[in-house]
């Protein structure tokens, strides 16, 4: 029964954090209080969670990696596909040797196949972590589609070059050749199990929808279901379910493209998944905090056989490895940016200071986070011998400790970073003219329908007059324009109209659904009723809000 309070701790942890993190006056990580709670957790309960590394895995790391690939723009993988490839492959290669050898000095009691390990699920970065706390500042738009596509792909690149590291240790044997075609098999083919998988069950969905209709609820469930029959036919073929979760999320994001699911099947599920990843990516730091009273002692442990029995020789290693990570990250990125010009400019790029200063944006914004901490926590717990992993605490403390670092240094950092205000307008203006060609496009696509829809209104309704007509017609193009403005101008007469009507349309469904409300705790009408003109009314009101 306490292992069912821990959850519900958790839970509550979760909920919590997220209101913490609104209140407290200055910016702190959501992932660094969600670890402070789950310390608190640890204090309270006398037991804790005993996590199953091949059930945690299971759990966590398949949605995530869906959702990720399911909102990356594609737009953005093609534009920065040459940064995000150097980055996402040849960064985790770099960092995976080059710091797991440095780890191995640092700590010869750490095996070499250990720090591998260590070293390549330290390699992917984190978007979410590094968004929450940019939130309030105007990351440059090059700078955000390359940390965001970068952590698409090095994710997956990271979680598999990690359990090859893993595999090893436990196995003791290693071919370079045995393992260029491993990983060539378990990624070409782990790709294209995610691609097929999602690609039937859409094909499945759609023919069944268009016969018999669609079911909100099973539409929901069948997305939630797609990562983990996707990684599942991965893994049972001996390929990568990493690659396969991601591709099946960019799959999913290519086929979305095709309009054929309803907008309530849309708004239910993009709520579902938006509260499923706050879920998963808050319990995984929360358990962190949970765990981490245990995992420091057994570190302890393993140090006190160096006769470095010291906290702080734990916390000074952690140190050094993010400077080696930052060190070998923004190495990287110099030397990718000047491949990238020499490609497409036949020339090395100019370092002025604002190319100076998105270098290392992209070096600090590198934030460790989810992927980092729920594969490091997946390490096996006994040898195939029934000896102890060797290391295993002393490697999972050290990535929390690089989490916690990577999450202090961005938030110090990333700020005093973009104070210039040219930032906030380097970052908007591509995405307003992004907003005026779709509307552009949206007006040419529908003037012609409209046009030939009126003219059938027209015919029908001989009562109401030409010029009603051409005055619907041009008030609905406006409304429609003026739904998608993120500012507001003063000068504009008809944008005010619009705010006037907004405002007024705003204020009578407020006031409908309280009267609504009235009557149905007055029993006049029935509650089913007034559930369904309620949603309706919430829906206009997500509308013009």
């Amino acid at each position: 029964m306490e292992s069912i309070g821990v959850i519900f701790a958790i839970l509550l942890a979760i909920l919590a954090s997220g209101a913490i993190v609104r209140m407290l006056p200055i910016s702190i990580p959501l992932p660094l209080i969600q670890i402070g709670l789950g310390g608190l957790i640890a204090g309270v309960f006398s037991e804790g969670i005993e996590l199953d590394p091949h059930v945690f895995f299971l759990l966590f790391i398949p949605p995530l990696l869906f959702l990720d690939g399911w909102r990356m723009p594609n737009d953005v993988l093609k534009k920065q596909r040459m940064n995000i490839f150097q980055l996402a492959f040849g960064l985790v290669i770099i960092t995976m040797i080059g710091l797991g050898y440095i780890i191995n000095l640092l700590i010869p009691s750490l095996p070499l196949p250990v720090a591998f390990a260590l070293a390549a699920i330290l390699s992917p970065t984190d978007p979410v972590a590094v968004a929450g706390i940019a939130r309030k500042l105007a990351l440059p738009e090059r700078v955000m589609s390359i940390l965001e596509g970068e952590a698409l792909f090095n994710d997956a690149t990271g979680l598999v070059a990690f359990r090859m590291a893993v595999l090893v240790a436990v196995t003791g044997t290693f071919s370079i050749y045995n393992a260029a075609g491993t990983f060539l098999w378990v990624a070409l083919i782990g790709i294209g199990t995610g691609v097929a998988v999602t690609w039937l069950l859409s094909y499945v969905r759609r023919k069944f929808t268009a016969k018999y209709g669609e079911e909100l609820g099973s539409e929901v469930l069948l997305s939630l279901l797609t990562p983990f029959a996707a990684y599942a036919a991965a893994e049972y073929i001996d390929a990568s379910g990493v690659l396969a979760a991601v591709a099946a999320g960019i799959t999913m994001s290519r086929l979305e493209l095709g309009g054929a699911i309803s907008p309530m099947t849309r708004m239910r599920r993009t709520a579902t998944w938006d509260t499923i990843q706050f879920t998963l990516n808050g319990a995984i730091f929360v358990l962190l905090g949970e765990q981490l009273p245990d995992i420091f002692t057994g570190a302890l442990d393993v140090m006190a056989n160096l006769e470095q029995n010291s906290a702080w020789w734990l916390l000074l290693y952690a140190v050094v490895i993010f400077l080696v990570l930052i060190v070998l990250r923004f190495s990287w990125v110099f030397i990718s940016v000047n491949i990238t010009s020499l490609v497409k400019h036949k020339r090395f790029i100019r370092f002025d200071d604002h190319n100076l200063r998105d270098i290392v944006l992209v070096s600090v914004g590198g934030v460790r986070g989810t992927i980092t901490l729920a594969g490091v926590l997946t390490l096996p717990l006994l040898l195939p011998s029934g000896e102890d992993f060797p290391g295993r605490d002393l490697a999972i403390f050290l990535a929390a400790s690089v989490i916690i670092i990577s999450l202090i240094t961005a938030s110090v950092c990333l700020p005093l970073l973009l104070r210039s205000a040219e930032d906030h307008e380097h970052l908007q203006s591509p995405l307003a003219q992004q907003k005026r060609l779709a509307i552009a496009a949206a007006r040419q696509s529908g003037e012609k329908h409209l046009t030939e829809l009126l003219q059938q209104l027209a015919s029908t309704n001989t009562a109401l007059s030409v010029d009603y007509f051409a005055g619907v017609k041009q008030r609905i193009w406006e409304e429609f324009e003026h739904t998608f403005d993120s500012y507001r101008d003063p000068e504009n007469v008809q944008h005010l109209q619009y705010e006037v009507e907004r405002k007024m349309r705003l204020a009578i469904i407020d006031t409908a659904r309280q009267a609504i409300y009235l009557l149905a705790r007055e029993q006049k009408i029935s509650d089913e009723v007034a559930r369904d003109m309620v949603t309706l009314l919430d829906l206009d009101e997500i509308r013009f809000n």
